[in-house]
C-alpha cells in the first residue's frame, strides 16, 4: 500500500506543478486531431521493380469500384459456388474493384510502354497515364516504343490527348492478328472499332506488326495468347537470366479468373480459347516460378502463380524483385 501511495503522490505532484497545464494542452490537441478531415484512399501511382538490368514500373492508370461481379466473372457457375469461393478468399461476392495497370520498362537503351490506359475520357477515376508516367520520373515525350497487347478501350484509350499522339516521339508495336481483326471491321461497328479508328489507325504508319515469337527489342518477346481477343499478346521480359511476363488480360481477377481459369469472363471474346490460354500461361508461370504483371491484378499488380490442385493461387510479390 505504501508504494501505491507514493506513486499516486508523485502523479498528484506532477499535476499540481504544471501537470494541469499539460493536461489542458493534451485535451486541446486531442480535440484538434479529432476534428481533422479524413483524407480518403491514398493511391500510389507507381511501383518499381528490377528484372536483371531492366527497370520495371507498374503505373496505376486508375481503379474503379464495380457492383454485381458475377455479371462479369464466373458466369458459368452457380451463385452459391461463386459466393462460397468469394467468402473463402475474404472478398465480398456483390462488389469488387478493377485496376488498370500499364507497365513502363526501361531497358537501359529504350523506354517501352505496354498499353496506355483508359485515356482522357475516363478521368478522374481512371485515365491518368501522364500523371503516372511523370510520377515515375519520366515524361511521355521520352517514351521510345508503345506496345499494345490488344485493342480493348482500356488499353488504347491513352494513345491520344486532345487529338494528338500522347507519346509524341514513340513508335508503336502490336500483334498483326489483333490489328487485322479489328481494322477490317466497319469503324462504326462497336466501341472498339470506333476507338481504333480514332486512336490507332492514325498511327499505323509508325506501327510494327508482330507474330508469335516476334521481338519488340532485345529481351522482349511476343507470345500469342488468344481468346480474350483474337490476337491478344503477352510479352516475356528477359535480362541477365531473370524473367517477368507481362500477362495483359490473360486473367482479369486474382480469384474469379486466375484462381479458377475455367470460369467464364464476360470480356473474353472466345471463352473456351481464353480458358485454355489461361491454363497454359498460368501453368507455365507456376511451373517455372516466373513473376508476372497482370493488367487488372490488385495494384501494384505484380505476383506469382502457385498450382492449387486443378486450379491456381495468386501470390503477391513482396520484396523478391527489389533485392
Amino acid at each position: 500500500m505504501s508504494d501505491l501511495k507514493v506513486e499516486i503522490s508523485r502523479r498528484a505532484a506532477l499535476l499540481g506543478a504544471g501537470g494541469a497545464a499539460a493536461g489542458a494542452v493534451l485535451a486541446s490537441s486531442s480535440s484538434v486531431l479529432a476534428s481533422a478531415d479524413k483524407q480518403g484512399v491514398l493511391a500510389n501511382p507507381v511501383a518499381r521493380y528490377g528484372v536483371g538490368d531492366f527497370e520495371i514500373n507498374t503505373l496505376l492508370d486508375g481503379v474503379v469500384p464495380v457492383g454485381e461481379p458475377q455479371k462479369t466473372f464466373g458466369m458459368n457457375v452457380e451463385a452459391a459456388e461463386f459466393e462460397a469461393v468469394s467468402t473463402d478468399n475474404f472478398i465480398p461476392a456483390d462488389s469488387f474493384k478493377t485496376f488498370f495497370t500499364p507497365t513502363l520498362v526501361n531497358t537501359g537503351s529504350e523506354l517501352v510502354l505496354f498499353d496506355t490506359g483508359v485515356g482522357e475520357g475516363g478521368r478522374p477515376a481512371r485515365g491518368n497515364m501522364r500523371a503516372a508516367v511523370e510520377s515515375a520520373g519520366y515524361s511521355p515525350e521520352q517514351v521510345d516504343i508503345v506496345v499494345l497487347t490488344h485493342m480493348h478501350p482500356d488499353h488504347i484509350g491513352g494513345l491520344m490527348e486532345g487529338g494528338q499522339p500522347a507519346f509524341a516521339n514513340a513508335r508503336y508495336v502490336t500483334g498483326a492478328a489483333e490489328y487485322d481483326f479489328w481494322s477490317k471491321m466497319d469503324p462504326e461497328a462497336n466501341g472498339v472499332t470506333k476507338l481504333m479508328a480514332k486512336n490507332v489507325k492514325p498511327l499505323a504508319e509508325k506501327m510494327t506488326f508482330l507474330e508469335d515469337g516476334g521481338s519488340v527489342v532485345s529481351g522482349v518477346t511476343a507470345m500469342a495468347a488468344g481468346g480474350h481477343t483474337p490476337g491478344h499478346m503477352v510479352y516475356m521480359l528477359e535480362s541477365q537470366g531473370k524473367q517477368l511476363l507481362l500477362a495483359a488480360d490473360t486473367a482479369n481477377h486474382y480469384v474469379w479468373s486466375l484462381a479458377h481459369p475455367d470460369w467464364e469472363v464476360r470480356f473474353d471474346m472466345d471463352k473456351g480459347a481464353a480458358a485454355a490460354t489461361r491454363r497454359k500461361v498460368l501453368g507455365m508461370l507456376a511451373s517455372d516460378k516466373v513473376p508476372f504483371v497482370g493488367y487488372h491484378m490488385p495494384f501494384p499488380a505484380v505476383g506469382y502463380v502457385e498450382a492449387d490442385g486443378d486450379n491456381f493461387r495468386y501470390v503477391a510479390e513482396s520484396y523478391q524483385l527489389s533485392l
